[in-house]
């Protein structure tokens, strides 16, 4: 069963139909940049073209950068204001004519990782963490999700954590693999002390370089492992939650 997912990012919005029997994309996914200012009318055109670049007709996920509940977003930290306590559900339904479940990104891409990649048959507390333009969270207890923990932005030396350790403040400050590291060291050891997961899943575009800074990460107690999905988890994940609600691991 084929079902249209899309991952709304800070920099790029990108969809594809996924084969949800096998949790991986079911064509190559087409990506357009992110508008900026990212404003709801915006970017639905953007998610709008995304989909009509595949004649897609039927549902649609959508995941979003912030606090989702009910398709409505509450939160808004790296798109424009405009998205706060936004039926953003009903916008993008509207803008593309389909049926459109909104969630959180971070929170789809843990549930696809958690039911086809690197989470699989994990039990315990796991965290999946995407690194990107900020950084998304998703927390799981015995395979269930904890939804919009949005932990990018806890306190990190008197700033939100995504504001030191995202891939974009590595980019925008030109960062060393070795100095990026270690900021992300001390990020997993402020959300470890927190919660004391057993697994920690690093995903986001950076995920295809995992090589080159998890080997550098030290005294942390937990696993840490790359997403198998990569930079598709919010894709799937996406395209898990619009067919129906009770997809194994989703919760809303």
């Amino acid at each position: 069963m084929n079902v249209f997912g899309v991952d709304i990012g800070g920099s790029g919005i990108k969809g594809a139909p996924v084969d949800l029997e096998r949790g991986d994309l079911a064509e190559p996914r087409h990506k357009v940049l992110t508008p900026h200012p990212a404003t709801p009318d915006g970017v639905a055109d953007c998610v709008r073209e995304v989909v009509d670049h595949f004649a897609w007709s039927g549902p649609v996920g959508v995941t979003f950068p912030g606090v989702v509940t009910d398709g409505v977003t509450r939160t808004a930290a790296n798109v424009d204001k405009g998205w706060v306590d936004l039926d953003a559900g009903a916008l993008l339904g509207e803008r593309i004519g389909l049926p459109v479940t909104v969630l959180n990104d971070a929170d789809a891409a843990g549930v696809a990782e958690m039911t086809f990649g690197a989470g699989k048959d994990r039990k315990g507390t796991v965290f999946l963490l995407t690194f990107g333009t900020g950084i998304g969270s998703a927390l799981f207890r015995d395979g269930v999700l904890v939804p919009n923990t949005e932990l990018g932005h806890l306190e990190l030396h008197g700033h939100d954590a995504e504001k030191h350790a995202s891939t974009k403040a590595k980019e925008d400050e030109d960062l060393s693999w070795q100095h990026w590291a270690h900021r992300v060291q001390k990020y997993l050891a402020h959300v470890e002390m927190l919660f004391s997961p057993e697994l920690f899943i690093i995903g986001g575009g950076v995920s295809r370089k995992a090589d080159r800074f998890v080997p550098l990460i030290e005294d942390i107690r937990a696993e840490i492992v790359p997403a198998q999905l990569q930079n598709n988890a919010g894709i799937v994940g996406a395209a898990m939650a619009a067919p129906k609600t009770g997809t194994p691991g989703w919760s809303r």
